[in-house]
């Protein structure tokens, strides 16, 4: 099929590069603009346009999506589908009216459960048995379309939304080309979503790792993993922050002290939390590495009735 792609961070380049390789002709990608990023704010392009770069294919990078000469550019190509995967702007309808087949979406999440732009963190901060990819056809609504195919995947006991996104992406990938061939082949079928099990869920923001310890254990220690690699949860520790990136959670303690270092040895470093304990695995402080917490501890004291946060 001729088609134009439209996404932009990593989880759509998989689904890119299966477009081609099963020979469809890509005619046009479109993604996001180039962004300044870290210290130096060199501009960055996103990994989609280095992926379209990569196999000769045009990139077309709109601020707009919506406006008219967007709309009037992505017309010439004359695309027979228009495959979406993380794009990040919501289509026209102008747009969704274009291709023979109609615009087809590759949601990570098993539809309509996690209509919106995070569903793949908030799939493990939740802590869901199973999540999966649908594909489906697009409408006016976000992520409100018929669905087409899904794929279920059961989420691991150390799941962190960093392996969940790589898992969802190559499922994802596979799941859009064979929801092609369906859609060509005429065999496809589209399934209404109920409106009644809709959940939306928002944007993941930095301020959102930031962890409460009246919260339970088990409440942070999904969010530890669901927020792993981006953006991260942390505490305060003697005014600098402290990044959590594993922990494990253990019964007991006292919750009056919540946010409290209840022990602490060589080798253990645990926090009382509302509800049970949690013992931190592996941590980050300020200006420092990444590093587990028998070497963390080894350069830098912390007593017990410490309080974070």
């Amino acid at each position: 099929m001729r088609v134009i792609f439209m996404g932009t961070p990593d989880f759509a380049v998989g689904t890119l590069e299966e477009i081609i390789k099963a020979g469809h002709e890509v005619v046009l990608a479109v993604t996001q603009p180039d962004k300044p990023k870290g210290r130096g704010k060199a501009m960055q392009a996103p990994p989609v346009k280095e992926c379209a770069l990569s196999h000769n294919i045009e990139v077309y990078q709109p601020k707009r999506v919506r406006e008219p000469e967007c709309i009037a550019y992505l017309a010439k190509y004359e695309p027979e589908i228009i495959i979406v995967a993380a794009f990040g702007q919501i289509l026209p309808k102008e747009i969704l009216d274009m291709p023979k087949y109609g615009c087809v979406n590759v949601h990570a999440s098993l539809l309509p459960k996690y209509r919106g732009a995070a569903p793949i963190q908030w799939a493990v901060i939740n802590g869901d048995k199973v999540s999966g990819v649908t594909t489906m056809r697009m409408d006016v609504g976000l992520d409100t379309g018929d669905m087409i195919e899904k794929a279920e995947v059961e989420l691991l006991a150390d799941e962190t939304g960093g392996s969940l996104f790589d898992r969802l992406a190559e499922i994802g990938a596979k799941l859009c080309v064979h929801t092609m061939e369906s859609i060509k082949e005429g065999t496809a079928t589209y399934t209404p979503q109920q409106e009644e099990e809709a959940t939306h869920v928002g944007m993941i923001s930095k301020q959102m790792g930031n962890i409460n310890w009246e919260d339970s254990a088990v409440v942070i220690e999904r969010l530890i993993r669901g927020l792993n690699p981006w953006p991260s949860a942390y505490t305060r520790l003697n005014g600098k922050t402290l990044k959590i990136w594993k922990a494990v959670v253990e019964d007991g303690g006292d919750k009056s002290l919540a946010g409290t270092v209840c022990a602490v040895n060589k080798k253990e470093l645990k926090v009382q939390t509302g509800e049970g304990i949690l013992s931190l695995q592996e941590v980050q402080l300020e200006g420092k590495k990444r590093m587990d917490v028998e070497a963390f501890l080894r350069g830098y004291e912390v007593k017990a009735g410490l309080k974070l946060g």
